[in-house]
């Protein structure tokens, strides 16, 4: 019985010594016959949008001094300028400018709400979650948004996703956007073209449900 038993244990020790062996050579394989990395995608260019100024707003989210700072997200303040540009253009139009916060957060001095903008104070990156923004912009008859933001890949994309599930034409203005990296901001710009449901693939100005990527330079209003 005992040498039975050392007979099986002197084989079961060959059969791992040989498994390793096996193993260790099919992880060297795939060490040295890895796949090429896949190709970076494109992005098409920014397109120039003509907005109906009496059925679009222009959505500001989160320009709140906790995020857009220098520390936090460093390429906020530079969006700054075209985003004060963009809500100078939509006030010009009389275009509905709503704003998104959080409860006791500021908005950053730059881009300060006029008298009569709307703030939506909201927990999530979805705007529209537990907020009353859908209704703000139905009651408007708004049927287009607008949209700059901080972070891209948070707000930006959450809710304009949302938006475009909604039944809203989208317009994203991508120098206005933010991210702690920018290849935060590249893969946000890359899904609101790609998302499934939503998607714009050829960049198509104001394509009913879905995203257009334009700059705030190249957005004006009819």
């Amino acid at each position: 019985m005992t040498a039975k038993r050392y007979r099986l244990g002197a084989g079961m020790a060959a059969l791992t010594v040989l498994t390793f062996m096996l193993l260790s050579r099919v992880g060297a394989t795939r060490l040295t016959t890895q796949s090429p990395a896949p190709a970076v995608p494109s992005i098409p260019d920014p397109i120039a949008v003509s907005a109906d100024s009496s059925s679009t707003a222009f959505l500001a989210l989160d320009f709140v001094t906790t995020i857009c700072s220098p520390t936090r997200t460093v390429s906020c303040p530079g969006t700054l300028p075209a985003v004060s540009s963009g809500l100078a253009a939509a006030h010009a139009a009389n275009v509905p400018v709503i704003y998104s916060t959080f409860a006791g957060a500021t908005i950053v001095p730059d881009v300060q709400p006029a008298a009569n903008d709307t703030v939506v104070i909201s927990v999530n990156a979805d705007k529209f979650f537990n907020t009353n923004l859908d209704d703000v912009l139905k009651q408007g008859g708004i049927t287009n948004v607008v949209m700059v933001g901080t972070f891209s890949n948070g707000a930006v994309l959450y809710t304009a996703f949302e938006a475009a599930a909604r039944g809203y034409t989208v317009v994203v203005a991508e120098d206005g956007l933010s991210a702690p990296t920018d290849f935060a901001t590249f893969v946000t710009e890359w899904q609101l073209l790609n998302g499934p449901g939503t998607a714009n693939l050829q960049n198509t100005p104001l394509q009913p449900k879905a995203v257009t990527l334009s700059r705030t330079d190249l957005i004006t209003y009819k």
